[in-house]
């Protein structure tokens, strides 16, 4: 097993990394690699042990539930039982940014760890060449949360998982920016009820009309969350977020939408994430712009205004946990390494 002091390899995308990088995941070993949305932490997801160096390596909270992400719908099938619904979705959405949340199969291989106790399970099978052969080499489902210390902006470029997890895990597969840059839509399909559990990079919109019918709204589940993302401060920079700003304050850093200006102080540094009001282009720089502006002297990012439909959704609810109050980590959430 993997050291935690190792150093890091950095891996390429050609066929001989990519075959080394399954085998490594399939050896218990932890490798990031990009998906379309953004890079996951990879681990074999019907090891425990390899799932407890996934959560100390993040130092994510073990009540938080992982996706086991497959190389197809056929390979879904035998990790959870798939409700009409879900069926569905998986046939107009996969491969693809979105994750299918529904009964475990009794007796499959996806461990009680990487499903934090839950009877459920979350699955993806993503849309990305290079998660695609990482995937079929390992030959086993893979639990892929985004590779960054855990509450940290998600790393959308292999630059952002070596700040974050250098020396902490085996591997690195350098695929480039990923091209979606937020993470996948999450919909539960328990009990009758299909509920979006997390806006991602498959807009509600789209998923209603697969369905022909409006999603139900999760309701808050701090304690025991269903799904990734869930806990309402996440995705946070070190500095302060302050959102739908339209005047700065002094000694802000400023990140902007669309052409308009803000009024008030002149900021400390400026990035927009799309000047043409694209959102498409705002969520694939999320990420990145977060990362430079927190990487700035300042007193506090300013967030413009963005509209709330579309990927918006999605952009919104990563900026709203970025701002929210810093939650201190359960009991449950302490191991060796030290957590965020």
């Amino acid at each position: 097993m993997h050291s935690p002091t190792a150093t890091t390899l950095v891996l390429t995308d050609r066929p001989e990394d990519l075959a080394r990088a399954g085998a490594m995941l399939a050896g218990g070993e932890l490798v990031a690699f990009p998906t379309e949305t953004v890079y996951g932490l990879g681990a074999d997801a019907t090891d425990p042990q390899a799932i407890a160096q996934l959560y100390a390596a993040k130092g994510r909270p073990r009540f938080n539930p992982l996706i086991a992400h497959v190389a197809s719908l056929d390979q879904a099938l035998a990790l959870g039982e798939f409700p009409t619904e879900a069926r569905v979705l998986a046939e107009a959405f996969w491969p693809g940014p979105l994750t299918l949340v529904v009964p475990a199969r009794a007796g499959g291989p996806v461990c009680e760890l990487a499903r934090a106790g839950l009877d459920s399970v979350a699955i993806r099978v993503p849309d990305h060449p290079v998660a695609q052969a990482i995937l079929q080499a390992a030959g086993r489902p893979v639990a892929a949360p985004s590779a960054n210390r855990s509450g940290h902006v998600s790393a959308s470029d292999a630059r952002h998982v070596e700040e974050d997890l250098a020396g902490r895990i085996a591997a690195i597969v350098d695929g480039g920016a990923t091209p979606i840059g937020v993470e996948s839509t999450i919909v539960g399909c328990l009990g009758g009820v299909v509920t979006l559990l997390r806006p991602g990079g498959v807009p509600r919109e789209a998923i209603e009309a697969k369905l022909g019918r409006p999603l139900e709204t999760a309701s808050a589940d701090p304690g025991r969350p269903l799904a990734p993302g869930r806990l309402s401060s996440h995705y946070a920079p070190q500095h302060g977020v302050r959102l739908n700003a339209t005047a700065l304050r002094p000694g802000e850093a400023y990140l902007g939408f669309g052409s308009a200006e803000p009024g008030g102080a002149e900021p400390v540094a400026r990035l927009n994430l799309s000047r043409s009001g694209d959102l498409a282009e705002a969520a694939s720089r999320l990420y990145g712009c977060l990362r430079v502006l927190d990487s700035v002297p300042s007193t506090g990012i300013a967030v413009a205004p963005l509209p709330g439909t579309g990927l918006g959704e999605a952009i919104q609810d990563r900026l709203s946990r970025a701002a929210a109050p810093r939650e201190t980590a359960s009991s449950d959430a302490s191991d060796t390494l030290a957590k965020s």
